[in-house]
């Protein structure tokens, strides 16, 4: 995989139609498909780029109603192990915690970051329990965590909540935030 589709439908049976058609319209697999708050449902397809392009526009010319969309080339693949949930990482000696208003734009912002600076990508949340919205955190050297996390800011824009870099977190605090990572 190479290439990771995000789309993010305002209502969950027309997310599920949108799951369907996308894997039909091209040769995608579905990564993860379900629900998050506020009724919406998100869907992730992986895949070449012209396959994963084909399958978010047939999303985006449905007519059904979306909240935000992404299509992500070169996709890192630490972003596609935290989707999966098979990442194992190192904390660093800084941890930065990035909001972001919806789910489609925070995986974006994520991937970005992890392209941007030499961190690890902790944790990425999607949506459910938060109303919607998305973090992510991400560990490394502080230089490190400040230059990934002002690279999510420019790409989250408009649809970024809050960042924060905190240098040499306590323990507790990373448990809480990564759910054990170490």
């Amino acid at each position: 995989m190479d290439t990771l589709g995000v789309v993010e439908s305002r209502g969950i049976a027309a997310g599920a139609e949108l799951a369907d058609m996308m894997v039909k319209v091209a040769d995608v697999e579905l990564v993860r498909a379900g629900t998050i708050c506020s009724g919406r449902y998100l869907i992730y397809v992986s895949g070449d780029r012209e396959a994963v392009e084909a399958s978010v526009t047939a999303a985006r010319e449905s007519g059904r109603p979306l909240k935000d969309s992404f299509v992500i080339s070169n996709i890192s693949p630490q972003v596609t192990a935290v989707l999966k949930k098979s990442q194992r990482a190192r904390l660093g000696d800084a941890l930065g915690v990035i909001e972001c208003r919806s789910v489609s734009s925070g995986v974006n912002a994520a991937d970005c970051a992890v392209k941007q600076a030499s961190i690890e990508l902790l944790r990425l949340v999607t949506g459910q329990g938060i109303n919607g919205k998305s973090y992510f955190v991400i560990g490394g050297d502080v230089a490190a965590v400040r230059e990934a996390a002002e690279s999510a800011k420019t790409a989250l824009g408009k649809n970024l909540l809050d960042a924060v870099v905190i240098p040499r977190p306590d323990i507790s605090v990373v448990r809480a935030l990564t759910s054990g990572v170490r």
